[in-house]
């Protein structure tokens, strides 16, 4: 290839891609029609699900580190650490898919602030489940001496 054919297309290039970027920059400036605060779209109904899943896996999880410690019920709380994870984990990958699908900023009807919200949340009963998951392994592995 010469050195005037590649200058050539080198300076077609920006031109190009210029082109092909205005119904882009047109189609963002435009607006889409705005949704009402009240209304329940399906990135919103995504996310509150997945924000109540989190919810869900931290109260769980709250109360088998409380279990694990022996300070509620017999058990060891190696059941409910593992439903906290599991709520967890599911509420925070739902809500990343949200938040990744979103097409917009909050208000939009995509459900981001939920979306996030849920990452949260679904962090929290994840942490919370793990250190109950662990307090039950070394309960179990080690049992405290009985006294009285």
């Amino acid at each position: 290839m010469s050195a005037r054919r590649l200058l050539a297309a080198a300076a077609s290039v920006p031109l190009a891609i210029a082109g092909l970027a205005t119904p882009a920059a047109a189609h963002v400036l435009t607006q889409p029609n705005p949704v009402s605060a009240y209304s329940l779209t399906t990135g919103r109904l995504w996310s509150a699900v997945a924000a109540l899943l989190g919810l869900a896996g931290m109260i769980i999880g709250g109360l088998a580190l409380a279990r694990a410690a022996g300070r509620i019920g017999t058990g060891s709380g190696r059941r409910g650490a593992i439903v906290a994870l599991v709520t967890g984990l599911a509420g925070m990958v739902i809500g990343g898919l949200v938040v990744a699908a979103a097409e917009g900023g909050p208000g939009t009807g995509y459900g981001i602030v939920g979306g996030y919200v849920a990452l949260v949340v679904g962090l929290i009963a994840t942490v919370l489940g793990g250190l109950a998951l662990a307090r039950s392994h070394r309960a179990t592995a080690s049992p405290r001496p009985r006294t009285g």
